[in-house]
């Protein structure tokens, strides 16, 4: 017999939601934040007082916003990883090697999350950040941790989150993404050809240990210099490279 699930907390999934509306909206006034939730506006209010005195929102003039204490427990969170601790070197190593943005990616939830990003010497501006959130099969980081999950967990991802468009390139079709797995699991490596942003090109291997995969890890850079030899043969190359030492220190650690 299945152990009965306690039932979810509404007044706290409300006040998660609520800090979700503000910070989609950038900022939002009481009214604007009442607009988005068939509540009360004595509701709202408590729910949005009660966040500020705890710290999570801000209250400046009418308007509420998120606070930077979200930025405290994120990066005491990453900072406790064991694979940020082990792989932080190896991100930056590898961005100084390349010229380019060297990434770091986590699955959590069915999406995949930027846990580090550091910028090469030739980088160009990406609207990626740490702690932004991704679909994961419209990165190459992403495909590369898809690949290596298990059959059972890519329909669960996908069922939920779905395989929507970001570009005209973004994979959407359910038999060409497993199509795409089969050649990453292959050849070692993942790779973005347009497919979350315009103009940039990324090549991506998985970190994995004890036969799970922990992460993924990436170089990005504009398509003008991610072609020819280079795309197919040196980034793939500095890349593997980067996730077999991560993954040896992650062993031994």
């Amino acid at each position: 017999m299945h152990a009965e699930r306690d039932p979810p907390i509404k007044s706290t999934a409300t006040s998660l939601d609520i800090v979700e509306a503000v910070h989609g909206m950038g900022g939002a006034t009481l009214s604007e934040v009442v607009e988005q939730f068939e509540k009360p506006q004595s509701t709202v209010h408590d729910h949005l007082k009660t966040l500020a005195d705890a710290g999570y929102l801000v209250k400046d003039g009418r308007e509420f916003r998120v606070s930077v204490r979200f930025l405290n427990l994120g990066g005491r969170a990453r900072a406790r990883s064991q694979l940020f601790q082990v792989a932080e070197a190896e991100v930056r190593e590898l961005a100084s090697d390349t010229g380019e943005h060297a990434n770091l990616m986590v699955e959590e939830n069915g999406r995949g999350i930027f846990l580090y990003k550091v910028k090469g010497s030739q980088s160009v501006y990406l609207d990626t950040y740490e702690g932004m959130e991704v679909d994961l099969h419209t990165t190459a980081m992403g495909k590369a941790i898809l690949a290596e999950l298990s059959p059972e967990k890519r329909d669960a991802i996908v069922e939920e989150h779905g395989l929507e468009p970001v570009t005209a390139e973004t994979i959407t079709d359910r038999d060409t993404l497993e199509a795409e797995l089969e050649g990453i699991r292959e050849r070692g490596y993942a790779i973005d050809d347009e497919e979350r942003v315009d103009g940039v090109r990324c090549v991506a291997a998985p970190i994995t240990t004890d036969d799970s995969v922990v992460g993924g890890v990436s170089v990005s850079a504009p398509k003008s210099r991610m072609n020819g030899q280079r795309f197919e043969e040196a980034i793939p190359s500095e890349v593997l490279s980067t996730a077999n030492i991560i993954e040896v220190n992650l062993q031994h650690t």
